[in-house]
């Protein structure tokens, strides 16, 4: 192969790669959730937590069967025993033990039952942390990626103003050759309201590279400044929820994944003082064992003419056979305090839990309240603004034909354009503040989407 076409096939895979990259560059929301879900360590961390009270239950389950241990030891000894003429002879002695034990509880005061209710809502409740983690992320993330899109907005708004003022400067200056501005100073009226709006531009790109790095952090990934982002629908604005903060409340009551795992974890709490309660009451416990052995000294008569012959390993092992059954009852009387002191943490806790779920409930309310009000005032304020851009509208467009006939002066022009570019901006940022507010209601009640 030619050295000019190694040189065209690196080409085409720089400019593959670059198109790659632009298209890779596009970030969706979704794509912006998964990836932050993906790397949140808080998501992990409930992630975590969830499985371990997995086991946990599995352990409380595990508790109730019957345990079953075996045992094999071989013994050596070596001293003077009795013989069987009454003298005592040295002797080496070789035993081997074998057995199989198990016990299992019959009764304790229920105390295992319900330590497996109390891991059962554990384990749901970890399930449901480990939800409420993802949806703190989900709505940081939209929350986020809005704020990309309203600065964005308002940025393209604050570009095509400075557009617009560029334009009316440079014929200002064309009449300034030409001595035919109005008022001496026309001209440094308009370059000073440029010199305004490409402030504008700036503070809105900065506010953009803001959001987007603040984006960024959430996802937990290397800031990429030249990064796109898909746009959303958020043009067509109601202002009907559909709802009130009343129904959204009990909605939210049953959906909400924080509230959910409070109440599951003071379930759990109540549970284990039940199950402290039962290790103070008499236990029943079964104790079965089945065990042989075998000794080298172990010896049979052989007949016809009695002697002694040692007894096979074989056999030993079969005949010396011994099955056992225990029922005990267990009667806790003194235990330095520990049953009963566990018990009163058990107690402890459950209050515990009962006013983290009381106040999470709280919390959830007012919460839900506040965002009602944020996204009416968010509504009300949208659509006076929208009457408030379409006068302005109407007032720079009168504004202007009379500027440019020279019958008011720059400073009245200037006037009338910064009212409709305040105007604009605020518009844009009513909408998007409506937008925000209306999916963080959708996310106390457990139905956010994109």
């Amino acid at each position: 192969m030619s050295f000019r076409k190694y040189i065209i096939i690196i080409v085409l895979l720089v400019a593959c790669g670059k198109v790659y990259a632009q298209q890779d560059s596009l970030l969706t929301l979704q794509q912006c959730l998964d990836i932050a879900i993906k790397n949140n360590l808080q998501v992990k961390q409930s992630n975590a937590n969830a499985q371990l009270a997995g086991i946990d239950l599995k352990q409380a389950k595990e508790n109730i069967i019957p345990s079953l241990g075996g045992n094999i030891s071989r013994n050596f000894s070596q001293g003077r025993v009795a013989g069987v003429s009454g003298t005592y002879v040295n002797q080496s002695q070789t035993n081997d033990v074998y057995g199989l034990s198990s016990s299992m509880t019959l009764f304790n005061g229920f105390s295992l039952l319900n330590a497996v209710k109390s891991a059962s809502y554990a384990y749901q409740a970890g399930k449901m942390n480990f939800q409420a983690a993802k949806d703190v992320v989900t709505v940081n993330i939209i929350t986020g990626y809005l704020a990309i899109l309203d600065n964005e907005e308002i940025l393209s708004a604050d570009k095509s103003q400075l557009a617009v003022q560029q334009e009316t400067v440079d014929r200002m200056k064309v009449l300034e050759e030409q001595g035919a501005n109005k008022a001496a100073s026309d001209l440094t009226d308009q370059q000073g309201q440029l010199a305004g709006n490409q402030v504008d531009v700036v503070n809105a790109q900065n506010n953009l590279d803001a959001a987007k790095l603040n984006l960024f952090q959430q996802m937990n990934i290397p800031y990429q400044p030249d990064a796109k982002f898909a746009d959303l629908n958020a043009e067509n604005l109601t202002g009907n929820y559909g709802t009130n903060p009343d129904q959204a409340y009990q909605v939210a009551l049953q959906q909400f994944a924080a509230v959910k795992a409070a109440t599951l974890s003071r379930e759990a709490a109540e549970k284990a003082v039940s199950s402290q309660r039962g290790l103070l009451a008499p236990s029943i416990v079964l104790n079965g064992g089945l065990g042989t052995n075998y000794y080298n000294t172990a010896r049979k008569l052989s007949l016809p003419d009695s002697t002694q012959v040692p007894v096979s390993y074989n056999e030993q092992f079969k005949n010396n056979y011994n099955l056992s059954l225990q029922v005990g009852l267990n009667i806790p009387i003194f235990s330095h305090g520990t049953y009963r002191n566990n018990l009163n943490r058990a107690k402890i806790n459950a209050l515990y839990s009962r006013d983290v779920e009381e106040n999470s409930k709280i919390v959830l309310k007012q919460n839900i309240e506040q965002a009602f009000y944020n996204m009416s005032a968010a509504y009300r304020r949208y659509q006076a603004l929208t009457e408030q851009v379409k006068a302005y509208t109407e007032s720079y467009r009168i504004y202007k034909l009379r500027f440019d006939e020279g019958v008011i002066t720059s400073v009245d022009f200037i006037i009338a354009k910064n009212n409709l570019d305040g105007a604009t901006v605020n518009l844009i940022s009513a909408k998007y503040d409506y937008f925000i507010d209306s999916k963080i209601l959708d996310y106390y009640q457990g139905k956010l989407s994109l």
